[in-house]
Protein backbone atom coordinates (compact mmCIF):
# COMPACT_ATOMS: atom_id res chain seq x y z
CA UNK A 1 0.00 0.00 0.00
CA UNK A 2 1.12 3.53 -0.82
CA UNK A 3 -0.24 6.77 0.62
CA UNK A 4 -1.08 10.27 -0.50
CA UNK A 5 -2.21 13.24 1.57
CA UNK A 6 -5.58 14.76 0.75
CA UNK A 7 -6.27 18.49 0.86
CA UNK A 8 -7.33 18.47 4.54
CA UNK A 9 -4.31 16.43 5.64
CA UNK A 10 -6.00 13.02 5.66
CA UNK A 11 -3.79 10.08 4.71
CA UNK A 12 -5.32 8.03 1.91
CA UNK A 13 -3.90 4.53 1.46
CA UNK A 14 -4.05 2.89 -1.96
CA UNK A 15 -2.73 0.02 -4.00
CA UNK A 16 -1.52 0.53 -7.56
CA UNK A 17 -1.31 -2.25 -10.11
CA UNK A 18 -1.22 -2.74 -13.87
CA UNK A 19 -0.36 -0.68 -16.92
CA UNK A 20 -2.41 1.67 -19.07
CA UNK A 21 -4.97 4.41 -18.46
CA UNK A 22 -5.73 5.09 -14.78
CA UNK A 23 -8.87 3.59 -13.23
CA UNK A 24 -9.92 4.52 -9.68
CA UNK A 25 -12.17 2.06 -7.82
CA UNK A 26 -14.63 3.50 -5.29
CA UNK A 27 -16.09 1.07 -2.76
CA UNK A 28 -19.54 1.10 -1.17
CA UNK A 29 -20.63 1.01 2.48
CA UNK A 30 -17.94 -0.34 4.84
CA UNK A 31 -15.97 -1.60 1.84
CA UNK A 32 -12.18 -1.46 1.93
CA UNK A 33 -9.31 -2.12 -0.44
CA UNK A 34 -9.88 -5.86 0.00
CA UNK A 35 -13.26 -5.93 -1.75
CA UNK A 36 -11.72 -4.87 -5.08
CA UNK A 37 -8.60 -7.03 -5.08
CA UNK A 38 -9.96 -9.48 -7.68
CA UNK A 39 -11.43 -6.76 -9.88
CA UNK A 40 -8.13 -4.85 -9.77
CA UNK A 41 -6.29 -8.00 -10.83
CA UNK A 42 -8.68 -8.59 -13.74
CA UNK A 43 -8.37 -4.99 -14.97
CA UNK A 44 -4.61 -4.65 -14.46
CA UNK A 45 -3.45 -6.06 -17.83
CA UNK A 46 -4.91 -3.05 -19.65
CA UNK A 47 -5.20 -0.37 -16.98
CA UNK A 48 -3.32 1.16 -14.08
CA UNK A 49 -5.72 0.44 -11.25
CA UNK A 50 -5.89 2.61 -8.13
CA UNK A 51 -7.67 0.66 -5.40
CA UNK A 52 -7.97 2.74 -2.23
CA UNK A 53 -9.35 2.77 1.28
CA UNK A 54 -11.86 5.57 1.63
CA UNK A 55 -11.27 7.88 4.59
CA UNK A 56 -12.01 6.30 7.96
CA UNK A 57 -11.47 2.79 6.60
CA UNK A 58 -8.64 0.29 6.42
CA UNK A 59 -5.23 1.96 6.33
CA UNK A 60 -6.55 5.46 5.57
CA UNK A 61 -6.92 8.04 8.32
CA UNK A 62 -9.80 10.45 8.90
CA UNK A 63 -10.28 14.12 9.68
CA UNK A 64 -13.49 15.41 11.21
CA UNK A 65 -15.92 16.95 10.56
CA UNK A 66 -16.87 14.85 7.56
CA UNK A 67 -18.18 16.23 4.29
CA UNK A 68 -18.80 14.76 0.85
CA UNK A 69 -16.55 17.52 -0.49
CA UNK A 70 -13.63 16.04 1.44
CA UNK A 71 -14.21 12.63 -0.11
CA UNK A 72 -14.22 14.27 -3.53
CA UNK A 73 -10.90 15.88 -2.61
CA UNK A 74 -9.56 12.40 -1.80
CA UNK A 75 -10.49 11.22 -5.30
CA UNK A 76 -9.02 14.39 -6.77
CA UNK A 77 -5.73 13.68 -4.98
CA UNK A 78 -5.69 10.18 -6.49
CA UNK A 79 -6.39 11.59 -9.95
CA UNK A 80 -3.51 14.04 -9.55
CA UNK A 81 -1.27 11.16 -8.45
CA UNK A 82 -2.36 9.28 -11.58
CA UNK A 83 -1.30 12.16 -13.84
CA UNK A 84 -4.28 14.50 -13.86
CA UNK A 85 -7.05 12.44 -15.47
CA UNK A 86 -8.63 9.06 -14.76
CA UNK A 87 -11.56 6.74 -15.29
CA UNK A 88 -13.69 6.07 -12.20
CA UNK A 89 -15.76 3.04 -11.24
CA UNK A 90 -18.04 3.10 -8.19
CA UNK A 91 -20.42 0.53 -6.73
CA UNK A 92 -23.49 1.07 -4.52
CA UNK A 93 -23.03 4.15 -2.30
CA UNK A 94 -19.54 4.35 -3.82
CA UNK A 95 -21.29 4.91 -7.15
CA UNK A 96 -23.08 7.85 -5.54
CA UNK A 97 -19.73 9.27 -4.41
CA UNK A 98 -18.24 8.67 -7.86
CA UNK A 99 -21.17 10.53 -9.42
CA UNK A 100 -20.68 13.45 -7.04
CA UNK A 101 -16.96 13.54 -7.85
CA UNK A 102 -17.56 13.49 -11.60
CA UNK A 103 -20.08 16.33 -11.33
CA UNK A 104 -17.47 18.49 -9.58
CA UNK A 105 -14.17 17.45 -11.18
CA UNK A 106 -15.33 17.82 -14.78
CA UNK A 107 -12.73 16.97 -17.43
CA UNK A 108 -10.43 15.29 -14.91
CA UNK A 109 -12.87 12.34 -14.99
CA UNK A 110 -12.61 10.96 -18.53
CA UNK A 111 -15.06 8.09 -18.10
CA UNK A 112 -17.45 7.12 -15.32
CA UNK A 113 -18.89 3.68 -14.61
CA UNK A 114 -21.56 3.16 -11.96
CA UNK A 115 -23.03 -0.08 -10.63
CA UNK A 116 -26.34 0.05 -8.78
CA UNK A 117 -26.23 3.47 -7.16
CA UNK A 118 -29.03 2.85 -4.61
CA UNK A 119 -31.12 5.96 -5.07
CA UNK A 120 -34.85 5.40 -4.61
CA UNK A 121 -37.41 8.00 -5.73
CA UNK A 122 -40.43 6.18 -4.28
CA UNK A 123 -42.31 7.67 -1.34
CA UNK A 124 -41.83 4.43 0.60
CA UNK A 125 -38.13 4.55 -0.13
CA UNK A 126 -37.81 8.13 1.08
CA UNK A 127 -39.66 7.34 4.31
CA UNK A 128 -37.51 4.28 5.02
CA UNK A 129 -34.40 6.34 4.33
CA UNK A 130 -35.44 9.01 6.82
CA UNK A 131 -36.09 6.40 9.51
CA UNK A 132 -32.80 4.62 8.80
CA UNK A 133 -30.59 7.71 8.82
CA UNK A 134 -32.19 9.05 12.01
CA UNK A 135 -31.58 5.77 13.84
CA UNK A 136 -28.08 5.43 12.39
CA UNK A 137 -26.95 8.86 13.56
CA UNK A 138 -28.24 8.10 17.05
CA UNK A 139 -26.39 4.79 17.25
CA UNK A 140 -23.12 6.21 15.96
CA UNK A 141 -23.34 9.20 18.30
CA UNK A 142 -23.90 6.89 21.28
CA UNK A 143 -21.04 4.62 20.23
CA UNK A 144 -23.28 1.59 19.73
CA UNK A 145 -21.30 0.32 16.76
CA UNK A 146 -22.51 -3.27 16.67
CA UNK A 147 -26.13 -2.11 16.58
CA UNK A 148 -25.26 0.35 13.80
CA UNK A 149 -23.91 -2.50 11.68
CA UNK A 150 -27.02 -4.57 12.38
CA UNK A 151 -29.25 -1.64 11.43
CA UNK A 152 -27.46 -1.25 8.11
CA UNK A 153 -27.56 -4.97 7.38
CA UNK A 154 -31.29 -5.10 8.01
CA UNK A 155 -31.86 -1.98 5.93
CA UNK A 156 -30.22 -3.59 2.89
CA UNK A 157 -32.12 -6.84 3.39
CA UNK A 158 -29.62 -9.21 5.01
CA UNK A 159 -31.59 -12.03 6.76
CA UNK A 160 -31.47 -12.15 10.57
CA UNK A 161 -29.90 -15.62 10.61
CA UNK A 162 -27.09 -14.42 8.35
CA UNK A 163 -26.46 -11.40 10.57
CA UNK A 164 -26.29 -13.70 13.60
CA UNK A 165 -23.68 -15.80 11.83
CA UNK A 166 -21.67 -12.75 10.82
CA UNK A 167 -21.51 -11.58 14.43
CA UNK A 168 -19.51 -14.70 15.25
CA UNK A 169 -17.25 -14.39 12.21
CA UNK A 170 -13.74 -12.84 12.17
CA UNK A 171 -14.96 -10.00 9.96
CA UNK A 172 -17.38 -8.53 12.52
CA UNK A 173 -14.86 -6.47 14.56
CA UNK A 174 -13.71 -4.85 11.32
CA UNK A 175 -17.30 -3.94 10.44
CA UNK A 176 -17.78 -2.40 13.87
CA UNK A 177 -14.60 -0.37 13.46
CA UNK A 178 -15.73 0.95 10.10
CA UNK A 179 -19.37 1.54 11.12
CA UNK A 180 -19.02 5.33 11.71
CA UNK A 181 -18.42 5.70 7.98
CA UNK A 182 -21.98 4.51 7.33
CA UNK A 183 -22.92 8.13 7.98
CA UNK A 184 -20.47 9.13 5.24
CA UNK A 185 -22.18 6.83 2.74
CA UNK A 186 -25.57 8.18 3.76
CA UNK A 187 -24.33 11.71 3.08
CA UNK A 188 -23.14 10.68 -0.40
CA UNK A 189 -26.64 9.40 -1.15
CA UNK A 190 -28.35 12.63 -0.13
CA UNK A 191 -30.90 13.72 2.42
CA UNK A 192 -33.81 11.88 0.81
CA UNK A 193 -31.93 9.37 -1.41
CA UNK A 194 -33.64 10.54 -4.59
CA UNK A 195 -31.86 10.52 -7.94
CA UNK A 196 -29.74 13.73 -8.07
CA UNK A 197 -30.86 14.82 -11.52
CA UNK A 198 -29.33 18.32 -11.35
CA UNK A 199 -25.87 17.06 -10.43
CA UNK A 200 -26.07 14.19 -12.90
CA UNK A 201 -26.72 16.71 -15.68
CA UNK A 202 -23.39 18.41 -14.89
CA UNK A 203 -21.31 15.32 -15.66
CA UNK A 204 -19.18 15.70 -18.79
CA UNK A 205 -17.62 12.21 -18.78
CA UNK A 206 -18.88 9.41 -20.96
CA UNK A 207 -20.82 7.30 -18.48
CA UNK A 208 -21.91 3.68 -18.15
CA UNK A 209 -24.78 3.07 -15.73
CA UNK A 210 -25.13 -0.60 -14.77
CA UNK A 211 -27.50 -2.76 -12.79
CA UNK A 212 -28.02 -6.50 -12.40
CA UNK A 213 -31.17 -8.28 -13.54
CA UNK A 214 -31.26 -10.37 -10.34
CA UNK A 215 -31.75 -7.17 -8.33
CA UNK A 216 -35.24 -6.90 -9.80
CA UNK A 217 -36.29 -9.47 -7.19
CA UNK A 218 -34.55 -8.05 -4.11
CA UNK A 219 -34.31 -4.33 -4.93
CA UNK A 220 -36.64 -3.60 -7.84
CA UNK A 221 -35.99 0.15 -7.70
CA UNK A 222 -32.41 -0.38 -8.91
CA UNK A 223 -33.36 -0.77 -12.57
CA UNK A 224 -35.59 2.31 -12.57
CA UNK A 225 -32.78 4.24 -10.91
CA UNK A 226 -30.27 3.09 -13.52
CA UNK A 227 -32.59 4.19 -16.31
CA UNK A 228 -33.19 7.57 -14.64
CA UNK A 229 -29.45 8.18 -14.23
CA UNK A 230 -28.67 7.14 -17.79
CA UNK A 231 -31.32 9.59 -18.99
CA UNK A 232 -30.05 12.44 -16.79
CA UNK A 233 -26.32 12.19 -17.54
CA UNK A 234 -25.67 13.84 -20.95
CA UNK A 235 -23.30 11.19 -22.39
CA UNK A 236 -24.55 8.01 -20.75
CA UNK A 237 -25.74 4.55 -21.64
CA UNK A 238 -27.39 1.89 -19.48
CA UNK A 239 -26.45 -1.79 -19.29
CA UNK A 240 -28.03 -4.62 -17.30
CA UNK A 241 -25.64 -7.43 -16.36
CA UNK A 242 -27.38 -10.78 -16.67
CA UNK A 243 -27.41 -13.11 -13.68
CA UNK A 244 -26.08 -10.42 -11.34
CA UNK A 245 -27.37 -9.07 -8.04
CA UNK A 246 -26.09 -6.14 -5.96
CA UNK A 247 -23.12 -8.34 -5.05
CA UNK A 248 -21.79 -8.35 -8.61
CA UNK A 249 -19.29 -11.01 -9.72
CA UNK A 250 -15.94 -9.48 -10.70
CA UNK A 251 -15.64 -12.05 -13.50
CA UNK A 252 -18.80 -10.62 -15.08
CA UNK A 253 -18.15 -6.98 -14.22
CA UNK A 254 -14.56 -6.77 -15.48
CA UNK A 255 -15.34 -7.50 -19.16
CA UNK A 256 -18.09 -4.84 -19.16
CA UNK A 257 -15.70 -2.28 -17.68
CA UNK A 258 -12.89 -3.21 -20.08
CA UNK A 259 -15.15 -2.80 -23.11
CA UNK A 260 -16.45 0.57 -21.91
CA UNK A 261 -13.09 2.02 -20.85
CA UNK A 262 -11.42 1.01 -24.12
CA UNK A 263 -14.08 2.60 -26.34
Amino acid sequence: MQTIISKDGTKIAYGKTGNGPAVILVSGAMGTYVMFEKLAQLLSPGFTVYNYDRRGRGDSSDTLPYSVEKEIEDIDALINEAGGTAFIYGISSGACLALEAASVLGEKVKKLALYEAPYDDSEEGKQKWKEYTTKLKGLITSGTRSEAVVLFMKFVGVPDEMIAGMKNAPLWPGLEKTSPTLIYDAACMGEDRTVPINRAQKITANTLVMDGNESLHSMPFMHATAEALAKAVPNAKQQTLQGQSHNVDANVLAPALKEFFKQ
